[in-house]
């Protein structure tokens, strides 16, 4: 890796999808895209706040299209002018172009010893670093298409955030919090989703998105905040659920239910969703997926065939990934003067 140079012992991994907020969906709805100038500028405000909290060496995911070359390149001749940028370093990994580059990354990122992963995309980039972490805590900055777990804060506050974490001026798991997370399993399965899983009539992966509200049949959910786009304003619309609490929520959609609400599916896109059930999903307790065929969407994209893996059952736990509350961390370090000069 980059001459097999020991890592620093307060070092940060960053992982970028650079596919992230390009999808297909663009096609067919207003959504914001993130382009490749947007993700290398929002990097670099990263690694810079991170560095000035006293990150040294930062560890990127490398990728097919140069978008990790590009940061290392601006970020060099940054440190000519700026002596506290951290060393860009890219793992020794050849990307695939899939999910996998991350979850693989994320893995070698655990190993070589990073105190805290930065993690850019949307709900499916931080499920795949989800897969490879370990307990190291990722701070989430939101460029995907549907958004509900990653936070929305400048990178600039990201950056301070993962350095006070990485470094043990936040204190101890000050700031840090455990996830919860839904598990399906199957024949010949076992997976995770941070988010939700959905349970489609459509029996095809396809392109991945569920943009058809009446094709829904089942959805679970961890949690469901108001604020949020995707499969899980559904839910949000009816019991808002939160991050801390115990339980998540399942339900069942039915065509011309007396209960529907008018959900943000996508952006600029609200699409009727008739709901014939509503109950709390339990931490622990396996509850069975009725269907026998379609395709599972987990934390939005259609990525199993029912119909492979029957019978389904999904368990909500406790055992998903720390993540870093950029907001609690930087207040904890207000309050204790830890930022405060002189």
């Amino acid at each position: 890796m980059d001459g097999m140079i020991a890592v620093h012992p307060l070092a940060i991994g960053v992982i970028a999808n650079p596919s992230s907020g390009r999808d297909l969906r663009r096609l067919f709805s207003w959504g914001s895209t993130s382009s490749m100038a947007e993700k290398i500028n929002a990097m670099l405000r990263l690694l810079t706040s991170a560095g000035a909290l006293g990150i040294t060496e930062a560890w990127l995911m490398p990728d097919s299209s140069g978008l990790a070359r590009e940061v290392q390149s601006r970020a060099r001749q940054a440190r000519l002018r700026q002596a506290s940028m951290p060393e860009i370093r890219l793992l020794d990994m050849l990307p695939s172009n899939s999910a996998r580059d991350s979850t693989n990354a994320a893995a070698l990122m655990a190993g070589i010893g990073v105190r805290a992963i930065a993690v850019l995309g949307g709900d499916g980039t931080h499920r795949a670093v989800a897969r490879g972490c370990g307990e190291v805590p990722l701070v989430t900055l939101s460029t995907g298409t549907n958004n509900a777990f990653p936070e929305r804060f400048d990178a600039t506050l990201t950056g301070m955030a993962a350095a006070l974490v990485a470094t043990g001026r936040a204190g101890d798991d000050v700031g840090v919090r455990r996830n919860k997370r839904l598990m399906v399993r199957g024949r010949g399965l076992e997976d995770m989703a941070l988010v939700d899983i959905a349970v489609s009539r459509q029996d095809a992966t396809g392109a991945g998105a569920v943009d058809c509200a009446q094709d829904l049949q089942e959805l679970f959910v961890s949690f469901c905040e108001p604020g949020v786009i995707g499969l899980a304003s559904v839910a949000a619309l009816l019991e808002p659920t939160g991050r801390d609490c115990a339980h998540g929520l399942h339900l069942r959609m039915v065509a011309g239910a007396p209960c529907s609400v008018q959900a943000p599916l996508m952006p600029g896109m609200l699409a009727e969703v008739g709901v014939g059930s509503l109950a709390r999903l339990q931490p622990g307790v396996p509850v069975a997926i009725s269907a026998t065929r379609g395709t599972l969407a987990l934390d939005g994209e259609r990525s199993i065939e029912i119909a492979a893996h029957a019978p389904l059952t999904v368990t909500l736990d406790g055992l998903g990934p720390r993540s870093i509350m950029v907001e609690a961390v930087l207040r904890q370090a207000a309050v204790a003067n830890r930022l405060k000069l002189g």
